[in-house]
This record gives C-alpha cells, structure tokens and sequence, in this order.
C-alpha cells in the first residue's frame, strides 16, 4: 500500500480468495481469511486510496469442484452466498464490487481446453460453466444491491479482444464471427440485453452443446450494473482453413484459425496491437450502449533484466503502457464511455500457468528476499499521474 501511494494511484484492483474466506465453500465465515481483507481495505483507505474488489479470480474452494464445480447450478448460489459473506465484512466501506474476473477463462481453460484448474476437457461442461458463471452473477448481483445501506457499484470483469477476418472471403469472415461470439457476445449480450445471441446457440446445438438456461435466469443474469471491467491484451485475426487448407478439424468442426500478424511480441508471446483496444472500446459503446467502461487490465510480461541494486530499465513497458493508454484516450475521443485504467501488474506475480516465470509487474519482486524496487516503468507511470494531476489541476483553475 506503502508503494502505491508513493506512485500515486488513487484506486487499487484486488481480488478475495474464496477458499481463505469460506474454506469448502460453505458455512461461516473464516475470521482470519476475511481479517486479511479488512486491514487491507482499511490501509488503502487510509491512504486515500480506493478499494476496487473482485470477489472471484479462478480460486474455487476444493470441496465445490469436488460436488462438480461450476458445470452444477448449485455452485452458482453457494457463490451468491459467499459473496454476502464479504460483503457483510466489508461493504461499509468498499464502494465498487466486481463479481468475477474473466469467467471465459474459467469457462474454457478451466473445462474444455484444461490447461487451467481444475483440467477437464469437456465442452457440455465448460457450456454449463459459462451459464452458471452468469448465474452466479446475477444472483450476487441482486443479492449485493439489496443489501447496499448506500449506493454501490457492481459490475464485472471479461478479458475481451478483437476477431476480424484475415481476408474478406466467407470462409473468414465466418471465422471471426464464431470466435467474437463464443469469446465475447456469449457473455455481454445475456448481461446487457438478456439473451444468448442465436447464432453462437446453433454453432453450439451443431456439436450437440447446450445452455442449462432454466425459467428467470436471464433476467437474473440481465441484472443491471454499473461498470463493465475490460481486460485487454490482444487483438485476432481469424482464418477458416488450416495450415494444410482444410475447413474442418478433426472433430469435423469448422475451422476457426488465429493468424499471426508479424508484429512486435511479449513474453507471453502475445502480439502487441495498441489500436485493437481503441477499436474494442469504440465497439462496445456501439454494442452495449449507456454502459461504463474500466480497462481493468492491460499489461505485459517481458524479459526483466535487473542490474546489481535490482532495478530494471524497461523501455518496452513504458513504451507498451503510453500506447495502450494513448489507444484510450483515442476510444474517449471516438465516444466511448471510459471511467479508468488499471494497469497489470503493480507486483510481478504468480501468473498461473506460467508459475513466476513471466514478469508483469511495475514493481520487480525479488523472489528470493521479497525485497521490491520500482522498475523505470513504475517511475514513469508515477510521473505520468503527476503530469495528468497537474494539467487538470491547471485546466480547472
């Protein structure tokens, strides 16, 4: 907290473990796990700085996937349970509460591609996911606003992109629409509009999926909100042939291919396009009208080299951060309605997957000592917050 005032932010995003709060996902709540909580929403606020919390980031307790996880219904409501649980600990003083953070990535890494916990591979089950995410949404949601003694504001996180085709021929163009909806309109059409686009519904009917979507649900799931979270890395191109120029994969599903653009790279290997994130935002202004929008993420992990004091001198941050902000300043220019960026992230991290081996963070963390030194890009997000600060305080004067 120390180091973020220092930079001078004046909101800070961080995320509750549902297991150190509720271990087993039911029954009361662990007074150790939530105290860790409490001192840290009071240390922010005590340093004047605004408490953003997400009350889910991927950890479910282990006794719920034991039940069946949340291809169950029943996951979604113990979710709306434990979320009053912080809520009684901490709504008096957290005023923006964020449900979850990027349920495509719990949906379809988590139970169809496997390659995040719990590891399955079933594509029924990482359906049933997404809808009881939603779910689980919406019943927090609701659940949040009634019991709010003050306004709050609630909202969601979705890692979100681009899809376009690589040409303009049919095969393509059908490529892009597929990956846009099952990536993006599978989500923001049931939260804004109350419905599952039926294109994205046939693509799924034809491989024999479905959406457990019982009577009510939508409107549940439609619950309004306040803020739309968007975390942002990359934009697609999309093909629908192969390397070899077949239009079908093995399973007989049509091919829906990303293509490489030859840009610059980070270390995720993840193509660095700054303009897709104005092209994005402008898009969901267009789409989802009258909805406020916060880049709850953007950010990169490159190849750190830290010198003798443990300082890194890393341009390519800086230079990735003033062009992905510069993109948003661009979107604001075009219409669309941004309240906030969140840059990722303030500490190199646990990254999941990746273990530690990938570095985002502003601040390098020394694993072995703990000891933690801005980066030059840290310095130079300080100095730009000043700036900003400055020129408004100049401009209201």
């Amino acid at each position: 907290v120390a180091l973020l005032r220092d930079l001078g932010v004046d909101s800070y995003r961080f995320s509750v473990a549902w297991p150190r709060v509720q271990p087993g996902g039911t029954g009361p709540v662990n007074p150790a796990g939530i105290g860790f909580y409490d001192r840290l929403v009071d240390e922010l606020l005590g340093s004047g700085i605004d408490p953003w919390l997400t009350l889910f980031h991927w950890d479910l307790p282990q006794e719920l996937e034991d039940a069946g996880g949340w291809p169950e219904r029943d996951t979604a409501y113990r979710f709306a349970d434990y979320a009053m649980l912080v809520f009684d600990a901490l709504g008096d003083r957290v005023r923006t509460w964020t449900t979850l953070n990027e349920p495509w990535c719990v949906a379809m890494l988590g139970y169809a591609e496997g390659v995040f916990a719990p590891g399955r591979r079933d594509m029924q089950a990482a359906l049933s996911s997404v809808h009881h995410l939603l779910l689980g949404h919406g019943l927090a949601t609701q659940r949040l606003r009634a019991a709010a003694p003050v306004p709050i504001d609630l909202g969601i996180t979705l890692n979100l992109g681009t899809s376009a085709p690589e040409t303009d021929c049919d095969l393509d163009r059908e490529a892009a629409r597929r990956s846009d909806g099952l990536g993006s309109r599978l989500y923001l059409d049931p939260l804004v509009h109350g419905r599952y686009p039926q294109d994205v519904l046939a693509d799924l009917a034809g491989i024999g999926v479905s959406l457990p979507v019982q009577d009510g649900d939508l409107e549940i799931i439609s619950a309004p909100i306040d803020v739309l979270g968007v975390n942002f890395y990359f934009g697609s191109l999309y093909s629908g042939r192969d390397e070899h120029g077949d239009v079908a994969d093995a399973t007989g599903r049509p091919v829906v291919r990303p293509v490489r653009q030859g840009l610059p790279r980070t270390d995720m290997d993840w193509e660095i396009m700054p303009a897709e994130l104005t092209s994005l935002l402008v898009r969901l202004h267009r789409d989802y009208p009258g909805l406020p929008l916060v880049i709850t993420e953007n950010g990169a992990a490159f190849a750190d080299v830290a010198d003798e004091r443990g300082y890194v001198g890393d341009t390519d941050r800086v230079e990735y951060l003033a062009a992905h902000l510069g993109a948003v300043a661009d979107a604001v220019a075009g219409g669309a309605d941004v309240r906030g960026y969140f840059a990722w992230s303030l500490l190199d991290n646990f990254e999941w997957a990746q273990g530690y081996a990938k570095r985002f963070g502003l601040i390098r963390v020394d694993y072995d000592t703990q000891v933690r030194t801005l980066k030059r890009s840290a310095e130079w997000y300080r100095d730009t917050i000043r700036a900003v600060r400055a020129n408004r305080a100049k401009t209201d004067g």
